[in-house]
């Protein structure tokens, strides 16, 4: 069996720009005379690779730690695109994938609404992308309620170098991180 890692680094992965920085710091170190080493990490929930739970664009929406793990786990589709994806985009390509799409677009690839919604009409349960966000500018809060109120959920900032268009298995687990609106994972492809 080959897995590929396909998360980003939480310390090194690009964010946006107002987002603080992620920060860790030594609490105790064996080199400092200490039994053990312990450290402090402080970060969003939407550092490094990570899932967004309907609670990050719908007032009471499911957090993170109440996602459907089915929904995060389970055959996938790898397929490249590029530039701003539309519904008929999605047309095309859906009929061809399972109910997990990762999109491939050397972190430049995006959606605008009419490919949400073609995405939801499809019942798609997840949809991930290789940047730092699914949508930006004017479509980024119509996109993302769009998947999110739908039940459709959002998985940013992979890491897919190296991975081909193909069929994988995928597994993506959130911590269980009660009220909070998003949540890290370690994203694996598993070959087929």
């Amino acid at each position: 069996m080959k897995i590929y890692d396909i998360s980003a680094d939480i310390f090194t992965a690009p964010h946006y720009d107002d987002d603080p920085d992620p920060m860790y710091k030594w609490l105790r170190r064996i080199s400092d005379g200490s039994e053990y080493n312990l450290s402090l990490i402080g970060m969003t929930p939407h550092s490094g690779t990570h899932i967004d739970a309907p609670l990050h664009y719908i007032e009471d929406g499911t957090s993170a730690g109440d996602i459907e793990l089915e929904k995060c786990c389970g055959s996938c589709t790898v397929v490249t695109l590029s530039g701003v994806l539309t519904g008929e985009d999605m047309d095309r390509l859906l009929p061809h994938c399972s109910k997990r799409l990762i999109i491939k677009g050397g972190g430049k690839a995006s959606l605008e609404l009419s490919a949400a919604r073609v995405l939801t009409d499809y019942d798609m349960m997840l949809v991930g992308i290789d940047a730092v966000s699914i949508a930006f500018d004017d479509w980024e809060e119509s996109v993302h309620r769009e998947l999110l109120s739908k039940g459709t959920l959002i998985l940013e900032n992979l890491d897919l170098s190296g991975i081909r268009d193909g069929e994988y298995m995928l597994c993506a687990l959130p911590l269980k991180l009660s009220n909070v609106e998003a949540s890290p994972v370690r994203a694996v492809l598993i070959a087929k």
